[in-house]
């Protein structure tokens, strides 16, 4: 019987099993919500297109040059490109990262998130959704590894492995997957999944999980591919930021679940790309 007939409560119940022996093998992640909500934000768009190891990189050189967000506000793009220059296509992302930067001055006064801790996950990922340049993909990274909420990032990873397990059928997109995961997935565990989903599991672990060898409907999945719009996965503003290690170090217990969202709100605009 194909997984996408079965109903919700067995596919929970089947991602908590998955769940379950990930964190056997490895531990639990650890959540570090972020203090700088627009460090985040800038990281993780730094991160499309690119290796993390190349976006940190670019992170830590744009703060090296500029270590107030007010700078690189002020700043002419070709400095803030001459900055993030090893995170690749540094004249686009120069662009949106200054014109999200003084959107978000035009629109609460300062160079400051803060006041997404507030709202509910569903605006949250509907106001990161209205830059230019941000969509669901970063916006549920910075919702769930920046503000701590119980989202699941989709990026080219999970979505392969999602449809390996044969858990929802093969959604065609990411943003596809994205939809139909987040009703069924049970709050708490998004991290350890998306954690461990982010690296490709070995043969052993595909047998262990069920996955599915990669077969038809896998071509096109490495970058540029229909599998995988934008390019690269993007990684977290955490892991961008050199937190990587910290949040994957294993600790005893379960981390209390967040009270679950109902539903989320209706975008008010169009999902825009995440690759330009």
């Amino acid at each position: 019987m194909p997984e996408a007939q079965l109903g919700p409560a067995r596919v929970r119940a089947r991602l908590v099993r998955i769940t379950d022996l990930l964190e056997d093998e490895f531990g639990r992640p650890r959540r570090h919500p972020d203090s700088d909500l627009v460090g985040s934000l800038v990281a993780t768009i730094l991160s499309q297109n690119t290796s993390d190891v190349n976006s940190e990189r670019a992170y830590l050189a744009l703060r090296e040059r500029f270590p107030r967000w007010e700078e690189v506000e002020r700043a002419g793009a070709r400095s803030i490109a001459a900055a993030i220059k090893s995170g690749g296509l540094a004249r686009v992302k120069a662009g949106r990262i200054r014109d999200i930067l003084r959107e978000i001055r035009d629109e609460t006064g300062e160079l400051d998130l803060g006041f997404l801790r507030a709202r509910e996950t569903g605006e949250v990922i509907d106001y990161l959704l209205g830059f230019k340049g941000v969509g669901t993909k970063t916006a549920a990274c910075v919702a769930l590894f920046d503000l701590g909420r119980d989202v699941v990032p989709v990026d080219t990873h999970v979505h392969r492995i999602v449809g390996r397990l044969g858990l929802l059928g093969r959604p065609r997109t990411r943003d596809a997957t994205y939809d139909a995961l987040q009703p069924v997935f049970p709050v708490s565990l998004e991290a350890s999944v998306r954690a461990w989903a982010r690296e490709e599991p070995a043969s052993g672990w595909c047998g262990r999980l069920g996955v599915r060898g990669r077969g038809a409907g896998s071509a096109g999945e490495g970058p540029g591919g229909p599998g995988d719009p934008d390019g690269r996965t993007a990684a977290s503003g955490a892991q961008v930021a050199g937190r990587v290690a910290r949040a994957r170090a294993p600790v005893a217990g379960r981390v209390a679940p967040e009270a679950p969202v109902a539903g989320r709100a209706a975008s008010e605009s169009p999902r825009e790309p995440e690759s330009p």
